[in-house]
């Protein structure tokens, strides 16, 4: 089944590398820590994107 061209793919929020992940050298190129902050900065984006195009809610009559 074809998608909308208008479908968004959501990014699931990434999860902050495990303590078995960094070796803690400083060295990795990219380290870890550099890969998650990246994926945290894009999903964020995505967040506030989202956030900001939320149609209002419909008038409730009074």
């Amino acid at each position: 089944m074809p998608v909308p061209a208008n479908t968004v793919k959501l990014i699931e929020k990434p999860e902050p590398p495990g303590s078995n992940e960094c070796c803690g050298s400083g060295s990795c190129c990219p380290c870890v820590w550099d890969y998650y902050r990246e994926q945290l900065a894009l999903w964020q984006q995505q967040q506030a994107r989202l956030a900001n195009d939320t149609p209002p809610s419909p008038a409730k009559d009074a």
